[in-house]
This record gives structure tokens, sequence and C-alpha cells, in this order.
């Protein structure tokens, strides 16, 4: 379930900074190249916090 969540979530604001940044640019919004972008940077992102070891904590 955390995978779909990191990927909706990776969705919506892969399109808000595609639009805001083509706004920004004066391009023209590509939704198509947003999702695409953004569902790559999700994967990423669930690769990287699958693979990395994590970190040992030292208590008192």
């Amino acid at each position: 379930m955390k995978y779909i969540m990191t990927m909706f979530w990776a969705f919506i604001l892969g399109q808000v900074v595609g639009y805001l940044g083509s706004a920004l640019i004066g391009a023209a919004y590509d939704f198509q190249l947003s999702t695409v972008l953004s569902l790559i940077v999700g994967l990423i992102v669930i690769l990287i916090g699958t693979v990395a070891p994590p970190k040992e904590s030292k208590v008192g």
C-alpha cells in the first residue's frame, strides 16, 4: 500500500511541478512528459528506500 501511495503522491506533485515550471518559463504544459518524469522519480525514491540500509541508532 505504501508503494501505491508513493506513486500517487509522486504523480500529483509531479503534475504540480510540471505545470508551475512550464508557466514560469512560458512553455506549453505537457501532461504526458510530467507524468512519465514524476513516475520515474517516484520509482527511484522507492528503490532508494528499499536498497538503502537503515541507519543504526545508538541509544544510551
